[in-house]
C-alpha cells in the first residue's frame, strides 16, 4: 500500500510540475502572417523602373520613350514598391519596408507630376523654377544618405545601391544648371539601378537554388 501511495504520490507530483512547466513555458512564436522574402520584387522594381528612366537621361532612347517610363512608375516602380514595402512591414523588417514603401511612394508622386504636366494642369519645371526641383533632389539625396548609414550593417550590395542612387540625385541636383552633371546622372542612375537588379537577382538566386553570389554577405561597419 505504501509504495501505491508513493507512486501515487510521484505521479501527482509529476502532473503538478508538468503543468507548471508548461505554464511558465514562453509561447512559440506565431508564424509572420508574410512567409516569403518581398525583397527581390521590390529590388527589381525600383531597378527596372530606374533603369528605364535612365534611358531617357543618358539620350539612349529618344524623348518619347518618357511616357513609357511614366506609366512603369505608376505600377512597377511606384505601386509594386509599396506592396513590397507594406509585406516587408507585416514581416517586421523595418529598413526594408520603411525604403520601399518611401521610394514606391516616390515613384507614384513622380508619375502624378509628369501626368499634371502633359494635362497642363502644371507647368514644366523651367517654368516653375528651377531651385524648388534643385532643393527637391536634395531632399531626397539627404533622405537617400542616411538609409546608406544603415546598409553599413546590411551587405555590399544595398550600399552600392544607396550609395549611387545618393550620388544620382545630387547629380540630378545639378543637372538643372549643367548639361554634363544631366549626363553624368544618367550614367550613376543606370547603374544604381542595374546594381538594385543585380542584388534582387543575387537573393532570388541564393533563396531558391543556394547560389551563393557576392555582395549578400552581412557587413558591419558601424
Amino acid at each position: 500500500m505504501a509504495n501505491k501511495g508513493s507512486a501515487g504520490a510521484t505521479s501527482v507530483s509529476d502532473d503538478v510540475e508538468h503543468g507548471h512547466a508548461m505554464m511558465v513555458a514562453p509561447a512559440a512564436p506565431r508564424p509572420s502572417g508574410v512567409r516569403a522574402n518581398p525583397g527581390p520584387f521590390g529590388l527589381l522594381c525600383f531597378g527596372m523602373t530606374t533603369c528605364m528612366l535612365m534611358f531617357t537621361t543618358t539620350k539612349w532612347s529618344p524623348g518619347g520613350f518618357l511616357p513609357v517610363v511614366v506609366a512603369y512608375a505608376a505600377f512597377f516602380g511606384g505601386a509594386g514598391q509599396l506592396i513590397a514595402g507594406i509585406l516587408e512591414l507585416i514581416r517586421g523588417a523595418t529598413f526594408a519596408g520603411t525604403a520601399f514603401s518611401c521610394y514606391g511612394c516616390f515613384w507614384l508622386g513622380w508619375f502624378l507630376w509628369k501626368l499634371l504636366e502633359t494635362q497642363k494642369t502644371v507647368a514644366p519645371v523651367v517654368l516653375v523654377g528651377l531651385t524648388g526641383d534643385t532643393l527637391w533632389c536634395c531632399l531626397w539625396a539627404v533622405f537617400t544618405a542616411c538609409f546608406f548609414v544603415v546598409t553599413l550593417r546590411k551587405n555590399t550590395c544595398l550600399q552600392v545601391v544607396f550609395s549611387t542612387l545618393t550620388l544620382t540625385f545630387i547629380l540630378l541636383a545639378g543637372a538643372n544648371y549643367s548639361d554634363a552633371c544631366k549626363l553624368a546622372a544618367g550614367y550613376v542612375g543606370f547603374f544604381c539601378g542595374s546594381s538594385a537588379i543585380y542584388a534582387a537577382i543575387a537573393m532570388l538566386y541564393q533563396e531558391e537554388l543556394g547560389w551563393a553570389l557576392p555582395g549578400l554577405h552581412p557587413t558591419s561597419y558601424v
